[in-house]
This record gives structure tokens, sequence and C-alpha cells, in this order.
């Protein structure tokens, strides 16, 4: 397990309760989303994976280790973090100083840090605006700064808060077709997010906050199948799902693919062979 949290408590100084015996592991490699509505806990959550936040109660282990003991600096060896806003983390004067300030930070060897910062430039799409100050650049592309940022240190955990938050369509393929190069490099990637389709489209599993606690958690599939008759729920099905729904398909589809699979014609059974004479 990369991560184990057990009967996390977290209060604020105000008493009340963000999260409440929050419990669950993660293993080495997972696409794992958070999700839930406003005030669920999920950020709260998320903050915590890198020491912004301490519980009240409860234990965090990131690789094996308790983080009661580890600095913010120490944990960012393991999680990198993208914030919700990224103007919270962006302080240099050019994307590429913002960028290779962590590998910086971290002491890698000078080659290793311009190999780490170009690679981050090129795969965020920010290789032409490396020059640039990154107020002067759109919300959308100040948050792939700070994804470029994190993935410039080359840790084994990405958490990302509300990554699609602001970002055209191009920038969400973008996003997601790294959430698939990372896990396929073995990274694990966490999200706390609202945006169903997104998550659904590269994530295998769910974990549903509500009330500051843990309300499911498993397969992507299996959430759907549980929830798509529900009333009152707190969460908008992915677009595929719902129109399945309203096209009276039974059982639930989740991503355009499998839509298009399920409306893909059955093949024609083959001929049976006639008796010889």
């Amino acid at each position: 397990m990369i991560i184990r949290i057990d009967s996390l408590t977290f209060r604020y100084p105000n008493g009340n309760t963000a999260l409440d015996g929050v419990s669950f592991s993660v293993e080495a490699g997972e696409r794992v989303a958070i999700v839930g509505a406003n005030g669920a806990g999920k950020s709260t959550l998320a903050r915590h994976l890198v020491g912004i936040e301490r519980p009240a109660s409860g234990t965090i282990e990131i690789d094996g280790r308790p983080t009661d003991g580890l600095g913010i600096a120490e944990l960012a060896r393991t999680v990198g973090f993208v914030f919700q806003n990224p103007d919270d983390q962006l302080h240099a004067s050019s994307v590429d100083k913002e960028v290779g300030f962590g590998p910086r930070n971290l002491r890698f060897p000078p080659a290793r840090r311009k190999e780490l910062v170009d690679s981050a430039l090129r795969r965020t799409g920010l290789w032409e605006s490396r020059d640039t100050h990154p107020h002067h650049l759109s919300l959308g592309e100040r948050k792939r700064v700070a994804l470029a940022s994190v993935l410039a240190m080359d840790t084994r955990v990405v958490v990302l808060d509300e990554p699609t938050t602001g970002q055209d369509h191009a920038s969400v393929v973008l996003l997601g077709n790294l959430v698939d190069d990372l896990a396929a490099d073995g990274r694990t990637v966490l999200a706390v997010t609202h945006d169903m389709d997104f998550c659904v489209e590269h994530f295998d599993r769910v974990i549903v906050m509500e009330n500051g606690g843990v309300s499911w958690d498993g397969p992507v599939t299996r959430w759907l199948a549980h929830v798509a008759g529900m009333t009152g729920r707190t969460l908008e099905l992915p677009q595929m799902t719902r129109l399945g729904h309203r096209l009276g398909w039974e059982g639930p589809v989740a991503t355009v693919a499998g839509f298009l699979d399920r409306l893909a014609p059955e093949p024609d059974p083959a001929p049976v062979p006639s008796a010889t004479p």
C-alpha cells in the first residue's frame, strides 16, 4: 500500500468536524477519484496527504511511514499536490523557473533537473510559454503550470484537486492523457473532482464522501450500477450514463467508447451449413 488512512478525524478551530473516521488504503499504481458534494471533506482529506492539515485523531501512512513525524518538505518527495487554485502555489517570475523550483529544492542533479523540467513543459503543452510570467497566463494555463511543477518533482503519488475546473476541452483531454500515462508509469493518482465524465473516463476506483465520511468505495462501474436508479443524488451522473438511461438501456454505460460499443449492431450469426444429400 502506498497510502493507508485509518480512522482519520479532523476538526476546524471553530469546532466543526470536516472528517469523521475516514479509513481506506490505496495501492501503488491505482487511479482513485474522490467525489462528493461541496463540504463533504474531499479537499480537506487531500491536504492531509501532504501535511498541510494534521489530523485530530487517526493515522496516515505514506509509503509505509506515518506522516505525523514528517514535515511538508519531506512528504513532497513522495506526494505531489496540485491545488484547486493555482495561484496558491505559483510564485516564480517565469514558467520555466516555476516548474524547476521543486526539483531544485529536492536537490536533483542539474542534468536530471533539466530533463524533468523539459519533459513536464512538453507534456503539459507549455514549452512555448516557458519564458512567460505565470500570472500573464489564463486560469487554465496556470493550472497546467501548477501540474507541470508537480510532474517535474517525479513523485510516486500525484494528488489533483479539481483539475478540470477552468480548463477547455483540449486541456481536459491533455490532462486525461497525462493521468493515463502516469498510471502506465506505475504512479498513483488521486483526484478530487466534481467532473464525473473525467472520473469515469480516467479512473478505476471511486471513493464517495458524504458528511466527512466515506459512503462508497469501489470500482467506478459498480458505483454507477448502484446509483443509476436512485433519486435524490447529490452527484450528477456522467453524460453517457444519463443518455443510456433515457434510452431505456439496461445497466449503466459510462464512457463514449462504451456507449458506441452498446450501439454497435450484433454480428449476424454464422450460417448453418446445409446437410449433404
